[in-house]
């Protein structure tokens, strides 16, 4: 099944959504995109999910992200499924603050390697799996995760990566393990000492381990 590899350029795919027919680069224009896959309409765990980006998304639009779903569904579908959605959240507004792609042909679920091949609806038809991918502004893949159709995703976590990946596109520094914003961060290994005392002006401090190799760095932008 084909794929993409993170830094690979996104498909500039044309698709029909609930807000009408896009062109996926033009949509994104100059911001970030999140674009997040649904096994299928109508089904208990995608719905929770779609609930939760929906009580999260000005998290989304303050990081300049634009959300986009998908599910193999039609339009029409995922318009009346949308007021479920809504209603779940104990809104009686039916419309959603982002589109839901229709791939209910299978076309991009398949250019993108999304199909889960366990997991199968009730015409035996496979469904999407649980897909994350995160691209930059230069259209290109920066984080992919992919969960089974069974697992529902953790947005606070998508949110943190989200964090993590615009923070590092702009300063020489890497996020470790359960960082969150304005903890420390670490100073990438390929900076010396020299050129870290000169970008982080707030001073390197450096984690001794029994090896003796000074590469556990961290700083505080």
């Amino acid at each position: 099944m084909p794929g993409l590899l993170l830094g690979d350029e996104f498909p500039n795919f044309d698709a029909d959504t609930t807000i009408g027919p896009i062109k996926f680069h033009d949509f994104l224009g100059s911001s970030w995109g999140i674009l997040f896959s649904h096994p299928k309409d109508f089904t208990p765990v995608c719905t929770t999910e779609l609930a939760c980006a929906c009580r999260v998304s000005e998290e989304f639009t303050k990081r300049g992200v634009k959300m986009i779903a998908l599910s193999v569904d039609s339009v029409e579908d995922h318009h009346s499924w949308s007021k479920d959605v809504m209603g779940f959240n104990g809104s009686s507004e039916g419309s959603l603050p982002f589109p839901i792609i229709a791939d209910d042909k299978r076309l991009l679920s398949v250019q993108l390697g999304m199909l889960d091949p366990d997991e199968r609806d009730k015409d035996g038809m496979p469904l999407t799996a649980r897909c994350v991918f995160v691209i930059g502004p230069d259209k290109r893949l920066k984080l992919s995760i992919l969960y089974p159709a069974t697992t529902g995703r953790n947005f606070d976590e998508l949110l943190r990566v989200i964090d993590s990946l615009q923070l590092t596109a702009q300063k020489k520094v890497a996020t470790p393990v359960d960082w969150k914003p304005g903890e420390k961060v670490m100073v990438i290994p390929s900076l010396s000492e020299a050129e870290a005392a000169a970008l982080f002006p707030n001073g390197v401090t450096t984690t001794e381990v029994p090896s003796g190799k000074k590469y556990l760095r961290y700083t505080q932008l």
